[in-house]
C-alpha cells in the first residue's frame, strides 16, 4: 500500500485507497436502491483522544435521518486506532441527499474539538417499465411504442443498445410480436430543471406521461392505442414539512445565535399555526413561545427566524419546536430539527 499511488497519505496501514473514498459529490443513486457506506474515523496523531462521538445523518428535502448504529460516545481512541461503522438507507424520495458525518472529541489537554464532512448525491430519475402482450391469435408488427412525458419530465428510451455508432433494438431486427408473447419496454424520466426542486416535494399522485402504441396486423391493418395519464405515487410528507434554511456550523457557548426554518403546508387545507418553543437541557430558545404565525394556505411556505442559546459544549441537537393548527387543534412536534457544534469562546 505504501507504493500504491491511490493510497491516502499517512494512512497506508489502513488498506484504504482513495479509489474507495467518497468524493464530495458522487453522482446519482436511484429511487428504491439502498445506499450503503463504510465510515472509518482514524486517530493519526500521537495522542490519545477521549469522548469520541461519531454521527452520520442523511439530510433530504423533507427530513434529517440518523443512520448511526450507536449514538453513544467512545471512551478513548488510541493513536493509529479506528472507530468503524457501516450505514444503510433505502432511498424513498427523489431530490438531493446530503450525508453529514460529524465527529467530536476531547484532547488530552481537555480541549473539545469538532469537525464534519458533507457528501452529496442526487435521486432524480424515475424509471417506468411497461409490459405489452399480444392477446390476439395473429402476429403483430410493433410499429411504435413510445412514452409521451408530462410537462414536468424529459424522457429517455432504454430499449436500444449502441452498436457501431447506431442504435439497435433490444428486441432484434424483427419487430413482430407473436400471439400471447410479451415485451417489456423501459423508460427513464428526469425532472426538467425548472421542476427539479418541486419534483422532490410533490405530495400524493404525480402524472408522469402516457404510452403511445402503434401496431399492424398480418393483413397490414393499422391499430393505435394511447393510454390515459400514467401516475406514480410520490412519498408523503405529512401535513406540515419543516426544513432548515440557515444555521451556523459553530456557535459560542452561552451566546445567542440565529437560525431560519422553512414551514410548508403539504395538506389540502388552510392552517392557522402557532409555534411553541420548548427548552432542553442544552439548548434554550429566546423569544415568545406560543406566538401565532398566521394562516398558511395549501402548498404555501413561510420563513421563520428563531434565536437560541446553547449552555453545553459539543455537538448539540436543536429540538423542542412544536407547531399547532388552531383550526383542527392538531399538534406537530419536531424533536430533531438540526445539529450545531458549541465551542467555548473566551475574550482577553
Amino acid at each position: 500500500m505504501q507504493n500504491d499511488p491511490s493510497t491516502i497519505k499517512g494512512a497506508e496501514t489502513l488498506m484504504l485507497g482513495e479509489m474507495l473514498t467518497l468524493p464530495q459529490n458522487f453522482g446519482n443513486i436511484f429511487l428504491g436502491e439502498t445506499f450503503s457506506s463504510y465510515i472509518s474515523v482514524h486517530n493519526d496523531s500521537s495522542q490519545v483522544v477521549k469522548d469520541i462521538l461519531v454521527k452520520a445523518d442523511l439530510q433530504t428535502s423533507s427530513q434529517r435521518l440518523n443512520l448511526s448504529a450507536s449514538n453513544s460516545t467512545v471512551a478513548e481512541l488510541k493513536p493509529e486506532c479506528c472507530i468503524d461503522d457501516v450505514i444503510h438507507h433505502e432511498v424513498k424520495e427523489i431530490g438531493t441527499h446530503i450525508l453529514v458525518c460529524a465527529v467530536s472529541y476531547t484532547t488530552q489537554y481537555g480541549e473539545k474539538l469538532y469537525f464534519r464532512k458533507f457528501f452529496k448525491f442526487q435521486t432524480d430519475e424515475v424509471f417506468l417499465e411497461a409490459q405489452i402482450q399480444n392477446i390476439t391469435t395473429s402476429p403483430m408488427f410493433m410499429e411504435k411504442v413510445s412514452l409521451e412525458p408530462s410537462m414536468m419530465y424529459n424522457v429517455t428510451e432504454l430499449n436500444t443498445v449502441t452498436h457501431q455508432d447506431h442504435g439497435v433494438s433490444t428486441f432484434g431486427k424483427m419487430s413482430y410480436l407473436q400471439p400471447m408473447d410479451t415485451r417489456q419496454y423501459l423508460y427513464c424520466l428526469t425532472p426538467k430543471p425548472e421542476y427539479a426542486e418541486k419534483a422532490g416535494v410533490i405530495k400524493g399522485v404525480t402524472v408522469i406521461g402516457k404510452l403511445d402504441i402503434v401496431w399492424k396486423t398480418n393483413l397490414g391493418e393499422r391499430g393505435r392505442l394511447q393510454t390515459s395519464q400514467l401516475q406514480r405515487m410520490a412519498p408523503g410528507y405529512g401535513d406540515i414539512r419543516l426544513s432548515m434554511e440557515v444555521i451556523p456550523d459553530t456557535v459560542s457557548l452561552e451566546e445567542p445565535f440565529d437560525i431560519r426554518c422553512k414551514i410548508t403546508n403539504c395538506s389540502e387545507r388552510t392552517m392557522d399555526l402557532l409555534v411553541d418553543m420548548i427548552n432542553t437541557a442544552s439548548v434554550h430558545w429566546c423569544g415568545v413561545s406560543g406566538r401565532p404565525l398566521g394562516k398558511l394556505s395549501p402548498g404555501a411556505s413561510l420563513s421563520l427566524p428563531l434565536t437560541l442559546l446553547a449552555s453545553v459544549q459539543g455537538l448539540q441537537t436543536i429540538s423542542g419546536l412544536r407547531l399547532t393548527d388552531s383550526f383542527l387543534k392538531r399538534t406537530y412536534e419536531y424533536d430533531d430539527v438540526a445539529q450545531v457544534c458549541v465551542v467555548f469562546s473566551s475574550q482577553f
